[in-house]
């Protein structure tokens, strides 16, 4: 656990592992979308369609929701209660940057993309899931809020290395379904995973500020039943 005011120092090394992997992500990623055209992707997933996997994409897309956060709070109450405080400014930083950016860039959703095209009878719907129309594809709000979340979380917990590759890999595959779901665009999940990597990155930061170490009561934790209260 960070003991001091200088976060910038602890965000980078003790958790290399997480930063190397998402380096690697955004490596790859863009290596493929300067590699094929516009909409390939979809089309790619499209061809992929199975009952397990639209199952799972259906579900696994709400980690990067609201369900997400309320979990990780609960969850980061027996951590400490800064992390607690700072969370729903990150979802709300999240809100309001995705907004802003939809509306600036007002790029069109793949439905409407595909149907401009006249290429929408090409895609295979996931049953049970409505294409969002709309000029509202670019970035990825869902991506930005699963990578804002999860960063902030892997930095929060950051003595638990191991975990920080599934926090990684969760925040991944929230972007991939929002492609495999016919939302979003590669791009739009790129530009969204890296966007809500910096909000991560800036609220960790700023609760150093905002409650320095030591705080009479941010670094102290809820204790499990029969527990005692101390701090982390």
């Amino acid at each position: 656990m960070l003991e001091h005011n200088r976060p910038i120092l602890h965000w980078w090394r003790h958790n290399r592992l997480y930063w190397i992997a998402f380096s690697l992500f955004l490596i790859a990623g863009g290596i493929i979308l300067f590699s094929i055209e516009k909409g390939d992707a979809i089309l790619y997933f499209s061809g992929q369609r199975s009952p397990s996997g639209d199952a799972f994409f259906r579900y696994f897309t709400k980690a990067g929701e609201h369900f997400g956060y309320l979990g990780f709070l609960a969850i980061l109450l027996f951590v400490r209660y800064r992390p607690v405080v700072v969370l729903p400014f990150v979802g709300l930083t999240v809100a309001i940057v995705s907004a802003i950016t939809k509306s600036i860039f007002a790029q069109p959703r793949p439905a409407l993309y595909f149907k401009e095209m006249d290429m929408l009878d090409l895609i295979i719907p996931v049953v049970g899931v409505g294409m969002h129309g709309g000029n509202t594809s670019f970035p990825s709000g869902h991506t930005m809020s699963a990578f804002a979340l999860y960063t902030f979380v892997a930095l929060s917990l950051a003595y638990k290395r191991s975990l920080s590759l599934v926090f990684l890999l969760m925040a991944v595959l929230v972007g991939v379904s929002r492609i495999y779901l016919v939302q979003h665009f590669l791009e739009d999940v790129i530009t969204g995973a890296v966007l809500g990597a910096m909000i991560g990155v800036f609220w960790y930061n700023l609760q150093y500020r905002l409650m320095p170490v030591p705080h009479p009561w941010a670094d102290k934790q809820l204790s499990f039943p029969f527990g005692k209260k101390g701090k982390a």
